[in-house]
């Protein structure tokens, strides 16, 4: 099956389009820099765009089994001024708009859209449990993810199944997102709670990220939000505790709540409020997790 997957250069992408190329699929990525196609798994080939039209590869959807849109500019990656904001809605929804473009104007379309979102889309919700029929919350961070789901929905009209890809707060991977990060100050022994320790955070293992976008592209029935998160939300503290264990390094040094909303400005509200989400939908469709369970999971990532 010819797939074409939009940011499949990334964090999640790599191994995603690696692991699809060694299974047999004709695989073909969008991304702003071709000349990285050396890199690319034998059965993955790479298509320029510039991120915002169908030029140069919009006919490649025609007779394509799926497309998987990834694209979007990192959360974390820069501080929110206006301007990005700007760019964290456009990175998202104007590759979208361009993936719904091709979609319907190929003869053949694709069976199945796999957009990507986040639990963003609920907004923070202190102690609650969040599931895939909890409603959009209030701010940025949910407007944003409502504009990113709303930029595909167009495909359904033309037949396409839809699923949306609400993905956890920390994919936890050594190559990437939010991990090595977190762990730079626990191995230099500065590592501690996050404000109170007591706002929840989601998070999933990165093989299960990859593993739960298989499953969803294989079942024919799937579509609508799934939560990709592991079943087991911890608090800030939990985390912590977890990784300071992994590493063999202490868990004592606090970050103050306004020593990190003077650093980071709104950002710091991704770290210091709660998001207790828990993945009802994607657990009843039959998705088993490889690493339920955190401690397993950083057991996996460190080899201890």
């Amino acid at each position: 099956m010819r797939i074409i997957v939009a940011g499949g250069s990334g964090f999640i992408g790599r191994p995603l389009v690696a692991g699809l190329a060694h299974d047999g699929h004709e695989v073909i990525v969008l991304t702003r820099r071709p000349e990285g196609a050396a890199e690319l798994p034998s059965g993955a080939s790479a298509v320029g765009w510039d991120g915002r039209t169908v030029t140069g590869w919009g006919g490649l959807v025609d007779g394509a089994g799926a497309v998987i849109n990834l694209a979007g500019a990192g959360l974390a990656d820069a501080r929110w001024t206006d301007g990005r904001r700007r760019k964290l809605v456009e990175s998202r929804t104007q590759p979208t708009e361009a993936v719904v473009e091709a979609i319907a104007a190929a003869s053949h379309r694709p069976a199945v859209l796999l957009q990507a979102s986040a639990i963003g889309y609920y907004g923070f919700r202190g102690d609650a449990i969040i599931t895939e029929a909890t409603d959009q919350g209030q701010g940025f961070l949910p407007e944003l993810c409502a504009a990113w789901e709303r930029a595909s929905e167009p495909v359904e009209a033309a037949g396409v199944r839809r699923v949306l890809l609400r993905t956890g707060g920390m994919v936890l991977g050594l190559g990437g997102g939010a991990l090595p990060k977190m762990a730079l100050p626990f191995k230099l022994f500065a590592g501690g709670p996050i404000g109170s320790g007591r706002q929840y955070a989601s998070w999933i293992h990165e093989d299960d990220e990859i593993g739960a976008i298989r499953f969803l592209l294989e079942d024919q029935g799937a579509a609508g939000p799934y939560n990709l998160a592991a079943p087991q939300p911890v608090t800030n503290a939990q985390l912590g505790k977890a990784l300071a264990q992994a590493l063999h390094r202490p868990y004592w040094l606090p970050a103050p709540s306004f020593a990190l909303r003077l650093l980071l400005g709104e950002l710091a509200d991704v770290l210091l409020e709660s998001a207790r989400v828990v993945p009802e939908r994607l657990l009843a469709a039959g998705y088993r997790h490889r690493f339920p369970r955190l401690d397993a999971a950083l057991a996996d990532l460190y080899g201890r």
